[in-house]
């Protein structure tokens, strides 16, 4: 079988139609036969009453929702529901509290009322990974002091990279109280948990999440200051966090080889808890997706599938046992010739590459190989252009601070990653910026929506953001930017745009003065929410940008549209801030105008 080269994808996903936009990649898994029956996790949908009851026009009734939801998504410690986890559906509910941390007295109130235990971690986290969540007797919610907005569904914590997108959305909105005390969670966080975490479940104690730290510092500091109340004591304070946060993405182990740049790593080791319960039947289907693609499955010189062999244990093994039926694939798909039965694990390094990609966020998608499964062998453009974007802050922060010496520490690493990023991730033929396997150093091929990145951190010259623009039709569809052009059943591939990455792209093709570029897209992107909107009263995790709908059929992890949902409510706001006034007149009016059906 060809091997296709690091980051790339079978000519199938990439072919292009006489139009222009990619056919679509259907996954063959020609295996079948399941220890246990898949049940699908409900999707908890809460359908809002129609609006428009009041008389309400334009967008008045997306922005009513969106006010209204920053309350229905706040979490605190003073309601039953805080501590329940969808996504593990355990009989008792736990709140953790840091080991040498004493409980409030209202706790026992509260614990009472909502029957939930109350336990302290084995010991004081000094670092990341310092405790294995898989030692822990149950799973549970890790304690925060402040309020905090959770973006709906299924998360029902507290996210580290979808907060920068709420909190984006909370300032538009005036709710910066509520925004400032997210940030002091993530210093809690740091302080009490090593890291900014994943999010505040006790499984989530081996890996973070795109660091958007500073960002969301900055966010709140500059709303407070154009209030009229600039707080220095407290960017003194929220100094020091970020400097801890950046500290922890520049050391082993996630730094990328010699590279100067980092990668995803997460900490743990195994199957992650959350897809095991939440994600039924899909590490069987990587484990068959792998055994019937050799060339896919030896990307690295090992095997991700380990046939069980009871005379000969292997040390490679982690995880359940899946037996899958092996099939002729010469034959049809509908009848296919099932003659041998296997039954396999995945191995170790799979399970690291599937966390890690669980840490970049876009879970899951075939970015970094089939399922993600070669994460930790990359350097990024997404983090590393996060931590340039950092690192900027961070040389911004220490002038305010009068660091002087300590800003030119700044600068000075800025500058090295921004070096290492045109050395390593820039293709100059392409004229795009591709991720960087630094194992088998080679560029990734695979185009990605986070090409767009370095032009919202502002490393890129003018050339290069012209030429990533240039290139916008690879991902532009009507309902706005696909996160790739390759169907490949992930929700983070094509054909699903979603709202943090529309925000980054076109924030960063304004930075560079392509405003007809952003507009258009901006508008795309708006539009279509709201239509699907005055649809059926509700805003989601993601939406199909070829369809403009709010249809998914993801069949690789979590198959849902979750309803909410924090980070496109925060996105909705931002980007209707930046749309010029005609395009915002334009779209208060279709609001006015009947939903079209889902084409």
């Amino acid at each position: 079988m060809k091997r296709h080269p690091a980051g790339s994808f079978p000519s199938s996903a990439s072919a292009s139609r006489s139009d222009g936009r990619p056919k679509r990649f259907s996954l063959f898994f020609l295996c079948v036969a399941c220890l246990a029956l898949a049940v699908a996790s409900p999707n908890a949908v809460h359908a809002q009453s129609n609006p428009t009851s009041a008389g309400a026009g334009g967008l008045a009734p997306i922005r009513q929702y969106i006010s209204t939801g920053w309350d229905t998504l706040t979490r605190s410690l003073s309601e039953c529901s805080n501590v329940v986890d969808p996504k593990l559906a355990a009989s008792e509910s736990v709140l953790y509290f840091p080991a040498d941390f004493s409980v409030p007295s209202k706790m026992d109130a509260l614990r009472q009322r909502c029957n939930f235990q109350i336990r302290h971690l084995p010991k004081k986290i000094q670092i990341p990974g310092e405790i294995d969540p898989g030692t822990l007797d149950a799973q549970g919610l890790l304690y925060l002091e402040h309020p905090y907005v959770v973006p709906g569904g299924r998360f029902n914590e507290m996210y580290g990279w979808d907060s920068y997108f709420i909190i984006r959305g909370l300032v538009r909105d005036g709710r910066v109280e509520l925004a400032h005390g997210m940030v002091e969670n993530f210093f809690f966080e740091i302080a009490q948990y090593g890291e900014v975490l994943n999010a505040n479940r006790s499984y989530y104690l081996s890996r973070s999440q795109p660091p958007f730290l500073t960002s969301m510092i900055l966010s709140v500091y500059d709303a407070q200051k154009a209030a009229g109340h600039e707080d220095l004591a407290w960017l003194e304070k929220a100094y020091g966090y970020a400097v801890r946060d950046h500290d922890m993405w520049t050391r082993e182990p996630l730094l990328a080889g010699d590279t100067g740049l980092s990668r995803y790593f997460d900490l743990g080791e195994g199957p992650s808890p959350e897809s095991v319960k939440d994600e039924t039947g899909h590490y069987r289907d990587v484990a068959a997706y792998f055994l019937l693609r050799p060339a896919a499955d030896e990307a690295y010189g090992q095997s991700y599938v380990v046939l069980k062999d009871d005379a000969k244990p292997s040390a490679a093994i982690f995880g359940s046992p899946y037996q899958v039926q092996v099939c002729d694939v010469a034959k049809t798909m509908s009848r296919p010739e099932c003659t041998a039965t296997a039954t396999v694990s995945l191995s170790g390094d799979f399970y690291k590459g599937d966390r890690s990609m669980r840490e970049s966020g876009f879970d899951i998608a075939f970015r970094f190989g089939a399922y993600g499964a070669g994460t930790h062998h990359f350097a990024p453009v997404c983090l590393n252009s996060l931590l340039f974007k950092t690192e900027k802050d961070l040389e911004q922060m220490s002038l305010a601070l009068g660091k002087n010496g300590e800003s030119e520490h700044w600068k000075k690493l800025a500058a090295e990653r921004q070096a290492n990023i045109q050395k390593y991730l820039w293709d100059a033929e392409r004229g795009r910026f591709f991720d960087y396997d630094f194992d088998r150093k080679q560029r990734s091929t695979y185009d990605y929506i986070t090409t767009f990145y370095p032009l919202w951190a502002g490393l890129a010259t003018l050339e290069q953001a012209r030429a990533v623009t240039s290139h916008i039709g690879i991902f532009e569809r009507p309902g706005g930017l696909m996160m790739s052009p390759y169907e490949t059943g992930g929700q983070w591939d094509a054909p699903y745009a979603w709202a943090p990455t529309q925000l980054l792209a076109l924030v960063g093709m304004r930075r560079y003065g392509f405003e007809e570029d952003a507009n258009r897209v901006s508008y795309e992107f708006l539009s279509t929410v709201a239509e699907n909107f005055r649809r059926d009263w509700t805003i989601r995790e993601k939406y199909n940008a070829v369809t403009r709908s709010s249809e998914t059929a993801v069949t690789a992890g979590y198959h849902m549209n979750i309803v909410g949902f924090g980070w496109t409510n925060g996105v909705f706001l931002d980007l209707l801030h930046d749309l010029p006034k005609p395009l915002v007149e334009k779209l208060a009016k279709e609001q006015d105008q009947p939903a079209t059906a889902t084409r």
